[in-house]
Parts: structure tokens; C-alpha cells; sequence
């Protein structure tokens, strides 16, 4: 009996996959849709904090 795979192993197999399955135009679009979609669905203030998180966890890795 076969063993179960974890749900790591599947994602990784599954990213590996698709990666040999697809090239970098695939990737552009996908992200460029997923960026329009995070933009008609958050506000200024969403980007706002988001940036002021970002720039503390910089600021806390040196």
C-alpha cells in the first residue's frame, strides 16, 4: 500500500508541474490579475498599511 503523501510534497510536486507546464508569460498574467483584482478590492489605506508593515519588518532585519 502506497504511502500517503504530505500536503508539502503535493504543493511542491504540484508547483513543479506546473512549472514545467508553463512559461513566464503564463506567471506575468496570472500576477497582473491578481493585482488588478487586490486593486478593485482594497482601498489607499490597505496599500498604506501594508507599507508601513513592510517597512518596520526591514527595519527590524538589520
Amino acid at each position: 500500500m502506497a504511502d500517503k503523501m504530505s500536503r508539502e510534497e503535493a504543493g511542491r510536486k504540484g508547483g513543479e508541474a506546473t512549472a514545467r507546464n508553463h512559461d513566464k508569460e503564463f506567471y506575468q498574467e496570472i500576477g497582473e490579475k491578481g493585482g488588478e483584482a487586490t486593486s478593485k478590492n482594497h482601498d489607499k489605506d490597505f496599500y498604506r498599511e501594508n507599507g508601513r508593515k513592510g517597512g518596520e519588518a526591514r527595519g527590524n532585519n538589520n
